[in-house]
């Protein structure tokens, strides 16, 4: 599947009347929300699977073909959660739309679940319907950032593109009709999310054997090679392998969703700063999630204090203030030109990833350059700092890897 950057101008979201600092400051605030959203304690085959995405401030937006005869819906490609949802007729109360709301009394394909069906615990807070929708599965999910969905859990059958060029239709997929939801949706073209957690409701476990629990994506620069765009693939074109290749542990925490990693330690240069023993982590050693969807990376407060402290020393720049202030560490530079930025390492087990001044800085404004890393309550992995990597994840063997290359030419 494509994924195109929301900036790009194939992007059905491009404004062309913003400037590149426009949208990145917007795409940054996106990121801070994005991080709440996901904080649990804030509220082979040639014919292999391959999905259009395109980004949303910072997220990117899938397409997939739903029911039969097929409806197109497009939903916010989220690692962070699990569940599937659209907005469904009849809708009491949802955000706008530019497309209709998809009918499940047109499509052949459409099955609601019994909440006596085991199928109905496959999603957290879920009840036995009432009135019209009596002996219903019915489902509540809310996100961090107050967010949320509500509606009946249903079975359908989801079409998505391939590499060959003809679509593969996956029967019987679980989702959330949503006939209540409301929060950061956008609107717009938006009308769901496909979650491509590691739980049993996300796409990504539904599609079970198919895929064998592999996918992978390369996201292209920001701002760079507009008509170029990312890829989202799945099963044995997922595979990550050859020259350059690191590999480290995917950890499985309390809660299945999230997709957690081991980090050592960052090095800024040849500075190497340990990660904090009495940090947050999840079972068997995992500190941070990786995630497609958070711009920037995320880390806790004193371990970022020193990574920065370390740039700092090393950056001979003049300082400067970031115009949304959001971002710390800033600096005046009107070119990217000649710019002495040390190389910033993540030592995760097993692998070392190095991330250019590309992804440890990004433009603000004409003649401001920002850090790309900050403090936060949730330890994150951004996307900035995933560009120019292939990322491939294998659910199966519970490994992720890493691969150094050119997105633009892929």
């Amino acid at each position: 599947m494509e994924l195109v950057h929301r900036e790009s101008p194939r992007s059905p979201f491009y404004n062309p009347a913003d400037t590149p600092y426009q949208r990145m400051a917007s795409t940054i605030r996106r990121s801070i929300a994005r991080a709440h959203r996901l904080n649990p304690n804030a509220a082979g085959e040639p014919n292999t699977p391959s999905a259009v995405i395109v980004s949303q401030s910072g997220e990117y937006l899938m397409n997939v073909s739903l029911g039969n005869p097929p409806a197109t819906i497009v939903g916010i490609a989220d690692t962070g959660s699990d569940l599937i949802w659209t907005q469904c007729k009849p809708c009491t109360d949802c955000f706008k739309q530019a497309p209709p709301l998809f009918d499940p009394s047109k499509s052949s394909t459409y099955k609601d679940v019994s909440c006596r069906a085991s199928l109905c615990g496959a999603v957290s807070q879920t009840s036995c319907g009432e009135g019209e929708a009596a002996g219903l599965c019915e489902y509540s999910y809310s996100y961090g950032d107050s967010s949320y969905t509500l509606g009946t859990l249903a079975t359908e059958t989801f079409t998505i593109g391939s590499t060959s060029g003809r679509p593969v239709s996956f029967p019987n997929v679980l989702f959330g009709c949503g006939h209540e939801n409301g929060g950061n949706f956008g609107g717009g073209q938006m009308n769901g999310i496909v979650g491509l957690g590691g739980g049993d409701a996300s796409l990504i476990s539904q599609m079970g054997k198919a895929t064998g629990g592999k996918f992978s994506y390369c996201l292209v620069p920001f701002f760079s090679e507009r008509g170029r765009s990312s890829k989202l693939n799945f099963g044995a074109n997922a595979v990550v392998a050859g020259s350059g290749v690191v590999s480290t542990p995917l950890i499985q925490g309390e809660q299945k969703t999230f997709y957690y990693l081991t980090l050592e330690a960052v090095s800024v240069g040849k500075t190497r700063i340990d990660f904090p023993s009495e940090g947050p982590s999840a079972t068997d050693g995992g500190n941070i999630i990786i995630d497609s969807g958070t711009t920037l990376t995320l880390l806790p407060s004193d371990f970022y204090t020193q990574i920065e402290a370390a740039m700092a020393k090393s950056v001979k720049l003049p300082s400067a203030s970031d115009p949304s202030q959001i971002l710390s560490l800033c600096y005046k530079a009107a070119t990217d030109v000649g710019l002495n930025i040390p190389t910033v390492t993540f030592h995760f087990k097993g692998a070392d990833v190095g991330l250019g001044m590309a992804n440890s800085f990004v433009r603000v404004a004409e003649d401001i350059i920002c850090f790309t890393l900050k403090p936060g309550d949730m330890a994150i992995y951004g996307n900035l700092a995933q560009m120019n990597y292939l990322v491939g994840y294998d659910t199966q063997n519970m490994k992720l890897s890493f691969k150094p290359v050119d997105c633009t030419s892929n």
